[in-house]
């Protein structure tokens, strides 16, 4: 990881830049595999296991037997770290769920405002190297939460066509039972249209690889909505000299792991303590099991050394880290400045590991500058906002009025003749 000290403004802007690859021919080919699930459904879906994952399937939806002896294939320690997570999740999700809004807001007009649950979501599960079942709890619980009747999960098997007992065991803990064996673009396909086994769904929640990400926003221009753009995971660590730097490191490798085109930065207060912070990368990224895919990620990573905490903080709002670390002497004060982030790890003692799994927010997370614009998946993320209005007569001659003038000054003469006929009758 290079070492930029003080950088200029005018070199920002090659510092906060991404690790994106060439997305064209990805672009290409997960249209195609969109148009052939719309147009064949489940005989695509098959053929589409087998040609990329090397998979024969004999039908998509899991069974209740896989389910239950999934339960059988989880430890017993485990099982309770998943709960405990739950539960802190539930607490934190159920918290969030908005009230009833009812304001007169003249004599006559009553307007509400009620929150009403999607009916049908699909939730998209990472599966490969590392099957994500945490996030099976961050997009199931808020879904229950939320009330959302119908909640089908998706995500790729394994090379026996299994999914693992892991991802099941937490569906099942979140009452998840439609259950399908399909991933990748093919898997955000048959959500979005729908197939003879997988039901079309009214928004789409998840993270994935680039192919995901291209097909969950290919089809949201016109089919589904979806949850956020989200791309490969990325955390910030803002960090002075009361922070530890072996902490840090960890913090740095502990997105790094997540894939090659994962990115970390640290933005630090002197070159003698990114030294030592990449000394201590280095040391512990030997002892890593992922340790070959950390370093692929590191080698797009950065870290950054600037005097002044003003300047620290411009830098961090513009790069609007999917997670960002405050380890500096006065945290909160600078998380007060804080405009565009995902999530925000406060103190020395807060990884952001703590977020990913079991401190109850949310780790489904805008990523790649999204952050200045889009929030993470919350309870919220799961309800609509419906409106409603109920005019007296009483009501409708104190609003009349207005009413009729902005129409007629829009050109609009059905408007106000709306309102004048109303008016013109006891």
């Amino acid at each position: 990881m290079e070492i930029y000290v003080n950088p200029e403004v005018r070199e920002w802007e090659g510092l906060l830049s991404r690790n994106r690859r060439d997305d064209a021919a990805v672009e290409a080919r997960v249209a195609r595999i969109v148009e052939r699930v719309r147009k064949e459904g489940d005989e695509a879906l098959l053929a589409l296991s087998k040609e990329i994952d090397g998979v024969v399937l004999p039908g998509l939806e899991v069974s209740a037997d896989e389910i239950r002896e999934a339960e059988t294939l989880v430890s017993d320690e485990l099982k309770a770290a998943l709960r405990q997570a739950a539960d802190n999740i539930e607490r934190f999700h159920a918290a969030q769920f908005p009230r009833r809004v009812e304001v007169e807001t003249v004599p006559g007009v009553r307007c509400m405002q009620r929150p009403v649950p999607i009916q049908r979501v699909g939730l998209y599960i990472p599966g490969g190297s590392a099957p994500l079942f945490s996030t099976v709890l961050m997009l199931a619980i808020p879904a229950r939460v939320a009330g959302c009747p119908e909640v089908v999960l998706c995500t790729p098997p394994d090379k026996e066509g299994r999914i693992a007992p892991q991802i099941l065991y937490a569906a099942s803990l979140c009452g998840v039972t439609r259950i399908f064996k399909a991933g990748g673009a093919q898997a955000i396909a048959a959500l979005a249209y729908g197939t003879k086994s997988i039901p079309k769904v009214d928004k789409i929640f998840g993270p994935g690889n680039r192919y995901v990400t291209r097909a969950k926003q290919l089809v949201s221009t016109s089919q589904v909505a979806i949850d956020m753009p989200a791309g490969p995971s990325e955390v910030m660590v803002m960090a002075d000299e009361t922070a530890r730097p072996s902490f840090v490191a960890a913090d740095l490798l502990s997105q790094a792991e997540h894939g090659p085109d994962s990115q970390v930065i640290l933005l630090c207060t002197s070159r003698s303590f990114a030294e030592q912070v990449s000394r201590e990368v280095e040391r512990q990224l030997a002892l890593l099991p992922r340790g070959g895919i950390a370093r692929q990620a590191l080698d797009g990573s950065r870290l950054v050394v600037m005097d002044s905490p003003q300047e620290m903080i411009r830098f961090a709002n513009a790069y609007a880290a999917e997670h960002l670390i405050i380890s500096m002497e006065h945290p909160w004060e600078v998380a007060s400045k804080i405009t565009a982030a995902g999530s925000v790890f406060i103190g020395n003692y807060t990884p952001e590991s703590a977020g990913d799994y079991a401190s109850g927010t949310n780790h489904t997370l805008p990523t790649s500058g999204w952050a200045r614009a889009f929030s993470g998946v919350n309870t919220d993320s799961f309800l609509r906002k419906i409106t409603y209005q109920e005019i007296s007569r009483e009501g409708l001659v104190a609003l009349g009025g207005a009413i009729m003038t902005m129409a007629a000054n829009e050109g609009l003469d059905a408007h106000r003749n709306a309102v004048a006929i109303r008016l013109s009758q006891e």
